[in-house]
């Protein structure tokens, strides 16, 4: 099998689609021989923010001299990025060796395993494969039928925030969300929470009270931003001062902050990490998407927010790193709350570029056009993601105004592409 022929076999049960429950995922990896037993593990759920999390983590213990394990969804280029070892993307030809090992095994199974299931059980027997030390593990979705609850005795247990997303599958309220989030935490292992939401806290609280788990939440009240520029925010958190964060966003010191709880925990736990190599983590960590700078004159941003919780912490950093409006080009899904989406950005903004995002789930350029021009923010659709791009990038070149680009994690690549191309136009 080579890495073409995987790749169509891991797709080849998209059409089984998400479905809760993990019974196919703990089927599959005792036939496997039950890799997953053999790593340690920090577990992160959360509505937002687990990504970049994840992020910071993977730098602050590969600078601590471990062999980090990585595993993150979606991929933003190539499918690779899902499972790294210290920053290195698994190798097409190892991919393609473990999906060899899966496919009979998955295939025999009267429950066919899911997408998501088949890539949870590659990435268990890829990181046994190569011993790491620690495995720092993305939730897909919600936390306690996500497939990577399989694991038991994770070292912590990370819950960044909690909003309202997925809401067909997870619930209505926060609190029920909550409730899915917190099914993550285990007995007597240790929980960090990074949230904002009290009454989210309350339901995880109680969980971890009822698992016997102590539970840090994020003091975010010590958290004070000194400043915040386009090459990084300074802070200081607790007693740490004077703190550089590379990974640009609002959002990303109380992201900091809950990873700093986090390496506390691991220091507790038998995972020592200095404090230089926590400070070289958050200065070094590197998370693509998320209001991320693809240009530096004019400043061209690119953040993959998928939620109104997403959008509105754009909107905050929007108006934290350029204090006045910008050129926004827009992607968003159908199914999403677009139109509270365009109440939090449509103030910020000079004009709209609307593109239509590379998924079945899209919303329409042209409705989303329509919407803003209707809201009195001059609006244009184009009939393709370059297109776009293009025009926003020269608009914003011929204004020398910051252009911010967001909506939907599925654009990502053929906005990066699109863009390079238009810089090559105009240059």
């Amino acid at each position: 099998m080579n890495y073409s022929e995987a790749l169509d076999y891991i797709h080849s049960v998209e059409w089984l689609g998400s479905r809760p429950g993990l019974s196919r995922t703990l089927e599959l990896l005792e036939k496997l021989g039950n890799p997953e037993r053999d790593l340690k593990y920090i577990h992160v759920a959360g509505t937002n923010g687990k990504g970049s999390s994840c992020a910071m983590l993977n730098q602050i213990l590969t600078e601590s001299g471990y062999k980090v394990g990585l595993y993150t969804s979606p991929y933003i280029v190539r499918f690779n990025e899902r499972m790294c070892i210290n920053g290195e993307p698994i190798s097409d030809n190892e991919l393609a060796e473990l999906v060899e090992i899966i496919k009979p095994i998955a295939d025999n199974m009267q429950d066919r395993p899911t997408e998501f299931e088949i890539i949870t059980a590659i990435a268990f027997l890829y990181f046994k494969r190569h011993c790491c030390d620690i495995v720092v593990l993305e939730v897909g979705m919600g936390g306690r039928l996500d497939s990577t609850n399989v694991i038991s005795s994770p070292l912590v247990s990370v819950i960044t925030g909690i909003a309202l997303d997925h809401i067909s599958v997870l619930g209505d309220t926060v609190e029920k969300i909550a409730s899915e989030k917190a099914g993550i935490i285990k007995q007597g292992c240790p929980v960090v929470y990074g949230g904002r939401d009290d009454s989210a806290f309350a339901v995880i609280k109680a969980k971890a009270e009822e698992c016997g788990s102590t539970i840090v939440r994020t003091k975010l009240s010590a958290l004070d931003i000194k400043s915040v520029e386009i090459g990084g925010t300074l802070f200081d958190y607790c007693d740490l001062r004077d703190i550089r964060l590379s990974l640009l966003g609002g959002y990303q010191p109380e992201n900091a902050a809950t990873v700093i709880e986090t390496v506390r925990l691991l220091n507790k736990n038998g995972f020592p990490v200095s404090e230089e190599a926590l400070r070289q983590g958050l200065l070094n960590a590197r998370w693509r998407a998320r209001f991320e700078l693809l240009n530096q004159t004019p400043a061209v941003i690119f953040d993959g927010s998928h939620n109104l919780q997403g959008v509105t912490a754009a909107a905050e950093s929007i108006k934290r790193f350029f204090g006045s409006k910008v050129l926004l080009l827009m992607g968003v899904l159908a199914d999403k709350e677009w139109n509270a989406m365009l109440e939090k950005l449509l103030p910020l903004a000079t004009e709209m570029h609307c593109v239509t995002p590379n998924s079945p789930r899209a919303l329409s350029a042209y409705v989303l056009a329509a919407e803003c021009n209707e809201k009195g923010v001059p609006a244009a659709a184009y009939a393709s993601v370059e297109s776009g791009v293009r025009s926003a990038f020269e608009s914003a070149k011929a204004q020398n105004m910051p252009l911010v680009m967001l909506g939907s994690l599925y654009m990502y690549g053929e906005v990066a592409s699109s863009l390079e191309k238009a810089k090559n136009i105009c240059e």
